[in-house]
């Protein structure tokens, strides 16, 4: 299915800096860019980059001048996900794992799976399907903790969010990241454009790797997971924020869509 994405982004430059994007749609054997657009207002010199592992796109912008920034990102993507039944996968042994997927199983900043291993294993441990336990897990996220705008802040982990029940997004996929985790499964942060979603904003939420495979899930159920387009993978939204500052440069506005290119599109939910 084709979509059209964008983001809108305005700053106000108070001194010279860097701005370092990641809002770039990703290419993936199964994403294909077919057209983007990338325009900065005033010109600033603006440097491509690509992260070690190939899953992130950054944007490098050097300022100079005090003032007003504005950016626009537009792109058509071609997204090829597939539904397949993942329900006889076998869990495959950490010593046959690729060496790339082995810091997925560490914990992380905002994913503190060894904290949280005993409450993993008295909730999943038992099942013993590794596809079952993380839809398992990813639906008793979405009935224990409350979605709530504005609950928490840049510093909420998965901890906080076992213990207070609300968050967002990004803490419904770092609490599905922590407990995979626990459960000897690698898991990866997911964050992109979400067809469907209300109001509209870059969505997170999480992949978890079962059978020698990167597997899609959403903790939130707010879109269909054939609706998202990837911008970016990483441990945890440490890895993937959206923008990082660095100089006096205040955020002002911003505005995200995703919207179908096809028609006859059938949602699927996991």
């Amino acid at each position: 299915m084709k979509f059209n994405v964008s983001a809108e982004m305005g700053y106000e430059i108070r001194s010279a800096g860097t701005l370092i994007l990641n809002i770039h749609a990703l290419r993936t054997p199964t994403q294909a860019v077919l057209e983007e657009t990338f325009i900065v207002d005033p010109y600033v010199k603006v440097e491509e980059l690509f992260s070690v592992n190939g899953e992130n796109r950054i944007i490098r912008l050097e300022i100079e001048e005090q003032g007003v920034l504005n950016i626009t990102y537009k792109a058509t993507v071609d997204n090829n996900f597939e539904i397949k039944d993942h329900s006889t996968r076998e869990e495959i042994l950490i010593g046959k794992m690729d060496p790339l997927v082995l810091p997925y199983l560490y914990p992380s900043r905002y994913c503190q799976s060894d904290k949280l291993f005993r409450l993993a294993h008295n909730l999943f441990g038992h099942i013993e399907n590794p596809f079952e336990k993380v839809v398992t897990l990813t639906s008793w996220i979405n009935k224990n903790v409350e979605y709530r705008s504005g609950s928490t802040n840049a510093q909420t982990s998965a901890y906080d969010t076992v213990t207070q029940q609300t968050g967002v997004c990004r803490d419904f996929a770092h609490l599905g990241i922590a407990l995979c985790r626990a459960l000897t499964i690698p898991a990866r942060y997911f964050t992109g454009y979400a067809y469907q979603l209300e109001p509209g904003d870059f969505h997170a939420c999480f992949e978890a790797y079962i059978g020698d495979e990167w597997i899609l899930f959403d903790a939130t159920k707010l879109v269909p997971l054939n609706g998202l387009i990837k911008i970016a993978t990483g441990r945890d939204a440490a890895d993937t924020a959206i923008a990082n500052i660095f100089g006096d440069i205040l955020f002002t506005s911003m505005l995200v869509k995703c919207e179908l290119a096809d028609e006859n599109f059938m949602p699927f939910y996991l």
